[in-house]
C-alpha cells in the first residue's frame, strides 16, 4: 500500500497562511533533538494564544505558568519543527484551594 510523502517524512501537513485564527488558544508539540542516552526524539510543549501564522512559522504568546515561575513570552516556532498543533479550552480562573 503506497504512502504519501507526508506519512513517509513524519512531517504533519501544515495549513496555509492565515488558516490558523489569531487569538485561538493552542498547544504546540515541538520536536527537539535526539536524546543522546536513549536515542529517542525529544519534544516540548508550548501552550498559548496564536498571534499569527504565515504558513512557515507560528507566532504565539506563551501563557505564564500557573505557579508564576515563568512569565508570558512571545515566541516564533518554525513550522518544520511542529509535531502537533491542537486547540485547547481557556484556562479556568485560579481559585486557591481548588484542584
Amino acid at each position: 500500500m503506497p504512502q504519501d510523502a507526508e506519512a513517509r517524512s513524519g512531517m504533519p501537513h501544515m495549513p496555509p497562511a492565515g488558516a490558523i485564527p489569531t487569538g485561538v488558544r493552542v498547544v504546540v508539540r515541538v520536536r527537539g533533538d535526539r536524546d543522546p542516552r536513549t536515542g529517542r526524539m525529544t519534544f516540548h510543549d508550548v501552550l498559548g494564544h496564536v498571534l499569527g501564522w504565515d504558513g512557515r512559522s507560528l507566532a504565539i504568546r506563551r501563557d505564564p505558568s500557573r505557579d508564576g515561575s515563568r512569565p508570558t513570552q512571545d515566541m516564533r516556532i518554525d513550522g518544520t519543527t511542529i509535531a502537533v498543533l491542537k486547540p485547547v479550552p481557556e484556562r479556568r480562573p485560579f481559585a486557591p484551594g481548588r484542584p
